[in-house]
């Protein structure tokens, strides 16, 4: 197996440690700890910029696979495939905003802009769990292309 074929592998971690450190996070500040929270928070936004390479790196260099499922469970893969990438193209600046909010300690407009931003990002992280699954694991193409 090349680097390359183990991305996307690589990508679902990614995405499953992301959604544990948002979960971690929403945990922490709903029980009051602030620290724990930023910690767990900046942990997920790292993890995330570490599959932005991840896969940008992956589709510099493999082939986008078409999905082999048929009938319904198609329609449905293309249905949460859109969104997730709709979602993930939208998430970027809106974490980006909810990060220097609270950064510079404007709590208020963190908070404004996290109420959304959270559910959205945890979606994206899920959907793309999902998404791999769904590709190389439950229906997968031929994985021959990726070397």
């Amino acid at each position: 197996m090349t680097a390359i074929a183990i991305l996307p592998h690589v990508n679902a971690v990614l995405n499953a440690a992301a959604a544990c450190f948002l979960m971690a996070g929403f945990i922490f500040i709903r029980s009051g700890h602030r620290d724990a929270h930023r910690a767990a928070m900046l942990g997920a936004a790292s993890i995330s910029g570490l599959f932005l390479i991840s896969y940008v790196t992956l589709r510099f260099y493999a082939p986008i696979f078409v999905f082999q499922g048929l009938g319904a469970v198609r329609i449905f893969y293309y249905i949460v495939l859109v969104s997730h990438v709709a979602l993930a193209m939208a998430i970027v600046p809106l974490v980006a905003m909810t990060l220097v909010r609270a950064l510079t300690g404007r709590f208020d407009a963190h908070k404004r802009i996290a109420r959304w931003a959270w559910p959205v990002w945890m979606y994206v992280s899920l959907s793309g769990i999902f998404v791999y699954l769904m590709l190389y694991q439950i229906y997968p193409a031929d994985m021959a292309a990726l070397g």
